[in-house]
């Protein structure tokens, strides 16, 4: 059995298809590619495909659509509870409907013909802005981890800026922050030391990219003569950097709870 990552869509709807490729389980990430928010606490929602040959064992119960049942000709809707095989009740196996209502809208008013372009726009926009990184000023700091051609996203390391300028990449990100930019994702993938994935996606603008280079540049360039400023970033924001050792060992996990002293 091959589970396919739905995170990869962004870069390929129109142009492949998994279960063509031999995956029997895919999970579409509703984020970036399908419209949704991600991060900051947003509703989460993953609609998951299967082949024919998973389909029995899918939670019950199952909707299933019956045609020209009820004297009238039009469809209806049941709950099917006999299937055997199946794994049985999940307890949040509905998912938070109104995001899967919202996705459903944007493919449906985008199309085949959309998707598709959505694909390419999200590549050339991926690649561009990895070409801008890869500028003198910034590269030698932040080099390019996997030196070729990428999808809808690539990898940094912050290796040099660590090395050569004091700054961690959670500095850089923290700083962004100051500059107006959502952070990308921080270190991840592990095996690149001080990660940074960047996934502009499609709907991003040139000169919305562009602000970004521009931005890691004027960050970079800032460490060299002062790397105490990122270290101590954000500076912006209504919270401001977070003690993250004490987070990790004394968490307040529930609302209400008393902070230790």
């Amino acid at each position: 059995t091959l589970y396919y990552d739905g995170a990869n869509l962004n870069a390929i709807m129109g142009y492949s298809r998994p279960g063509d490729m031999g995956f029997d389980i895919v999970h579409f990430n509703l984020h970036k590619t399908f419209t949704q928010p991600h991060g900051g606490g947003g509703p989460g929602a993953g609609p998951i495909a299967v082949s024919d040959r998973i389909e029995p064992y899918l939670p019950r119960p199952q909707v299933v659509k019956r045609e020209g049942q009820n004297g009238s000709g039009a469809p209806t809707f049941d709950l099917d509870l006999d299937r055997p095989k199946s794994i049985g009740k999940m307890r949040g196996f509905q998912g938070n409907f109104g995001v899967f209502v919202r996705s459903y809208a944007y493919i449906c008013s985008v199309g085949g013909d959309g998707l598709k372009e959505v694909s390419e726009i999200a590549v050339l926009n991926a690649n561009y802005l990895k070409a801008r990184l890869a500028e003198e000023g910034i590269a030698e700091y932040l080099p390019i981890a996997f030196d070729r051609t990428c999808m809808h996203e690539f990898v940094l390391s912050g290796r040099g800026a660590k090395e050569k300028l004091g700054i961690k990449t959670l500095d850089i990100a923290k700083r962004l922050l100051d500059h107006r930019v959502h952070p990308p994702t921080v270190y991840f993938p592990l095996l690149v030391d001080e990660a940074l994935m960047i996934e502009p996606t499609e709907t991003e603008t040139k000169e919305a990219i562009d602000g970004f280079a521009d931005a890691i540049r004027s960050l970079l360039v800032e460490a060299a003569e002062d790397p105490e400023i990122a270290r101590g970033a954000p500076y912006t924001t209504p919270v401001r950097r977070l003690d993250e050792a004490k987070a990790a060992k004394h968490p307040v996990v529930r609302q209400g709870t008393r902070e230790p002293n």
